[in-house]
Parts: C-alpha cells; sequence; structure tokens
C-alpha cells in the first residue's frame, strides 16, 4: 500500500510539474550552430518538467523523406532497441537493451518522480538484455530473417566489430566474443576485456563503442553519475569521459573528460578523428543547455560539470574549477 500511495503521488507531481515552469523564450533557430543564443541561467523551486507522449506510426504511415528515397519499415516489434551496427556483409545488430538495476540512482522524491515518468513513457521495464540480429536477403528493405546472436547480457549498449572479433559495451564492462561471417547465433562465452564504471548510481547507464580507424583501439564512451555533480565529484571517477583501450594489451587510459554524456561516437573515415554527441545538463531553464556535436581531441576538457559552452560557468558546482573551460570543435 505504501508503494501504491508513493507512486501515486510522484505521477500525481510530475503531472502537475508538466503544467507549470518557465517556458522558451529563444527561437528555435537561434538555439542551433557554432555560435548559438545563450540566454542567462533559470533555476525554478521545482524544474520544469515536460513529459511527451510517445504514439505510434498509424498502420500504413510512413514518414515522408526526400524526393528519390522511400522510407520501409525495416523491422518492428523490438524491445526498446537502443543502438544499431550494420556489419560488412549488410547484416544489422541492435541491442535491445534498457537501464540496469540502479539501487541508488534517484532516491528521495526526485528519484521517485523520475521512475513515475520513465513508467509512464514505457521505459521502466527490465532490460531484454540482448543483441539481436536482422538480415534482409532479398534486399528489400526488409528483415526477413531475426535471431537472438548474443543473450544474457548486462544492459548492452555499443558495439564494434575489428576483424573476427564483436566487441559489446554492457553497462560495467566491454565484452570480446568470436565472430564468423554469416553466423545468426554465437554461443561461445565472452571474455570481459576491461571494466566500465558502474555501480550502483550508474545514472547515465549506455556505454558507446567505436573502433579506431586501424582496428588497434576501441573508444568507449561512459556518462556522468549525476546532471551536475550533485552526488559528489568522487562519485565521477572515470565519468563524463571517453577511454581509449588498447586492443593488444587491454590497457585503457583517459582520452577526453568533461562529457557530460556522450551517448555515441564515429570516427570521421578520412582524418581518422573521434566525433561525439553529447547531451548536456538540465535545470537551467527551458533554452538551456543546447547538447552538441564535437570533435573529441586526446586529453581534451570539455566543461563538465563546472562550466558548459566554453566559459559559462555552472553555479552550482562548488568548489568551482580553477581554470575551467572546454576544448573542441562544437557544431
Amino acid at each position: 500500500m505504501t508503494s501504491y500511495r508513493s507512486t501515486g503521488f510522484a505521477v500525481a507531481l510530475a503531472l502537475l510539474l508538466a503544467g507549470c515552469g518557465d517556458t522558451a523564450k529563444v527561437a528555435e533557430d537561434a538555439t542551433v550552430g557554432a555560435n548559438p543564443t545563450l540566454p542567462e541561467p533559470t533555476q525554478t523551486t521545482l524544474p520544469t518538467l515536460k513529459i511527451a507522449t510517445a504514439t505510434g506510426w498509424p498502420q500504413g504511415a510512413k514518414p515522408k523523406p526526400a524526393a528519390g528515397l522511400a522510407v520501409t519499415p525495416f523491422a518492428t516489434g523490438l524491445d526498446h532497441p537502443r543502438a544499431l551496427l550494420v556489419l560488412p556483409n549488410g547484416d544489422v545488430l541492435v541491442a535491445e537493451s534498457n537501464a540496469p538495476e540502479r539501487p541508488d540512482d534517484g532516491t528521495g522524491i526526485k528519484g521517485m518522480i523520475m521512475r513515475a515518468v520513465q513508467k509512464r513513457a514505457g521505459a521502466g521495464v527490465p532490460s531484454a538484455n540482448r543483441i539481436t540480429l536482422l538480415r534482409d536477403a532479398d534486399g528489400d528493405g526488409v528483415a526477413e530473417t531475426r535471431t537472438v546472436l548474443l543473450k544474457d547480457l548486462y544492459s548492452p549498449f555499443g558495439m564494434a566489430l575489428v576483424g573476427d572479433n564483436l566487441y559489446v559495451a554492457n553497462a560495467n564492462a566491454v565484452m570480446r566474443f568470436p565472430y564468423r561471417e554469416g553466423v545468426t547465433e554465437i554461443t561461445e562465452p565472452g571474455v570481459k576485456v576491461t571494466d566500465l564504471p558502474g555501480g550502483p548510481i550508474n545514472h547515465h547507464w549506455t556505454k558507446g563503442l567505436v573502433a579506431s580507424r586501424d582496428g588497434t583501439k576501441l573508444y568507449a564512451s561512459v556518462g556522468s553519475n549525476s546532471n551536475a555533480a550533485e552526488n559528489g565529484i568522487d562519485k565521477e571517477e572515470g565519468r563524463a569521459a571517453i577511454h581509449e583501450i588498447d586492443l593488444a594489451t587491454g590497457n585503457k587510459r583517459l582520452f577526453a573528460s568533461g562529457l557530460r554524456n556522450p551517448v555515441d561516437m564515429a570516427i570521421e573515415p578520412q582524418s581518422g578523428a573521434l566525433w561525439t554527441v553529447v547531451n548536456e545538463r538540465d535545470e537551467l531553464g527551458s533554452d538551456l543547455v543546447p547538447d552538441y556535436l564535437t570533435s573529441v581531441k586526446d586529453g581534451g576538457f570539455y566543461g563538465w560539470p563546472f562550466s558548459y559552452w566554453g566559459q559559462h560557468v555552472d553555479s552550482r558546482v562548488k568548489p568551482e574549477k580553477p581554470g575551467h573551460g572546454s576544448e573542441g570543435d562544437r557544431a
């Protein structure tokens, strides 16, 4: 009964918050590009909460593409599809995944509201913990073959194929599995390459993964354990960062830091440069802070949690970091 009342209270409060707070004032086209308009932060006693109602496409409806293109449902009925990897033979891997158990994440009233909102959005369900293989052998844009390539993983997200090894980033480690072209199931046990920050908070749990152009390194992205270090800087060890993993030795090092939640990455094919998209901090008003796309420099620090978009200091974070700032080519 207590749990029911608590959940009911959280839902009611979430709905109340959805109708209050500030609204965006900056024109949408002024919030994008290399020099977006950044107003002064707006902080309220209760943060603004806008909950989008998710609805699927009506039967037979499709997005309208640009001229000369067509959109076809490649596969449907997947359980929280998170990340994709297209293999050299055209097979498509999809990580069906959701958050792991995180007993220390989102405690108190704020956590109760977060869980209620996630449940309303359909996200508060157990993780499928699998990698599914989709195959379109006849090239008609629809996968006629669907098999479970890997199962019993731990909230998998990022994937990378290097030679005859498939690497999967679980929520707490990078795993290696043997791969042969054309297989539809891998039954061999995985080998742990290296640990990744996890633990009982594991706030931003998704771990991205990409291989360097020469296949000697992996890059693993790890989000922060909080919005703006409110859980303490000591809980952010190795987080809000991208790690470089040497495949010959299994050793890893911090490649870049200060990236609040670098969700996924890509390698620019000509230069080999690493790029990522970063989800920025919340609760500074409806016009802050813009998410961004950036090239990632070896040894670079990108501001979180002390500042955003260069030298814009986040006054919520104490103590302030001397010489805070960020570096990179955001666009």
